[in-house]
């Protein structure tokens, strides 16, 4: 398929889009995802509460590696109320393998808001959604989107990938505000979740034909390594203890084969987040 972009369009100096120009984005975008488009679990049957799940467990995280996770989540906790009641301990174990444990401890603390403070029903407005723990200006948007077909603007680094190689494709130092218009004049408001759905499968695709034109946009960085990091360090002494009995500080140092200062520092940090407590001298989830 030609991906090549359309036309440029030069920062600064920005006129709405013609119809037939955006009538020829929008073809070429549903003319892949036709073809191409990536069959999804979460896009099968998108309820709020399957879609606010996946989206909490894709950031940062690949969609192939989310797959078995999402389904064995579901499994154990199918809604608001049964996510509500987790047992800390099994939700981390389900958790495992998707980094970033933080966001585990906020969508359990986001399922007791909706069922204590919201009669159970996830908000389906963005200024509501936002204010949930754990949701941020793009996870509101993409529920609004996906779980309820609002005709919302927002942006990842897929999206942002689309419309930098589309409309910006010889300009550097790109801003979101300057992307986030044209978004908004490309949006097919009759079917914002398919459009969205499309837009992400189609810069999913462009990372891997055209490496990363995100690298032109302003809030580009690159994730710190994961390597001798204390996400790396957090997550062992988390799967310790997640998978095994409790354990005393030397007990985790001597299992976990890292630097027992680091190790000390991170048991402390993950107490006070509230991970794991201390019973006498062991260390439990």
């Amino acid at each position: 398929m030609d991906t090549r972009p359309i036309t440029t369009i030069r920062k600064n100096n920005q006129r709405p889009l013609s119809s037939l120009r955006i009538q020829a984005f929008q073809k070429k975008v549903y003319k892949y995802f036709a073809a191409q488009g990536r069959d999804l679990p979460w896009r099968k049957n998108p309820r709020p509460y399957r879609v606010l799940v996946s989206e909490i467990m894709l950031q940062q995280t690949q969609a192939d590696r989310v797959i078995e996770k999402y389904q064995k989540f579901l499994a154990t906790f199918p809604d608001f109320p049964s996510l509500a009641k987790a047992p800390l301990k099994r939700l981390l174990s389900l958790w495992q393998g998707l980094g970033y444990n933080r966001r585990a401890l906020a969508l359990r603390a986001l399922a007791q808001t909706v069922v204590n403070g919201h009669q159970g029903r996830l908000p389906s407005n963005p200024a509501e959604l936002i204010a949930l723990p754990g949701i941020g200006k793009y996870t509101a948007g993409a529920i609004a989107a996906f779980a309820f077909n609002k005709p919302v603007v927002f942006m990842d680094t897929n999206i942002r990938r689309v419309f930098i190689h589309e409309f910006f494709s010889d300009c550097e130092n790109i801003q979101d505000g300057e992307i986030s218009q044209i978004i908004e004049q490309t949006m097919d408001t009759e079917n914002p979740r398919k459009w969205y759905n499309a837009l992400m499968d189609y810069g999913a695709m462009l990372k891997k034909a055209h490496g990363n034109p995100n690298r032109k946009s302003a809030h580009y960085t690159r994730q710190s390594p994961f390597e001798n990091s204390n996400r790396q360090v957090r997550g062992k002494i988390l799967r310790i203890l997640v998978n095994g009995s409790p354990l005393s500080g030397l007990q985790i140092v001597k299992k976990s084969g890292m630097d027992a200062e680091r190790v000390k520092k991170n048991l402390v940090d993950l107490e006070k987040e509230g991970f794991i407590r201390r019973k006498g001298r062991v260390y439990v989830v």
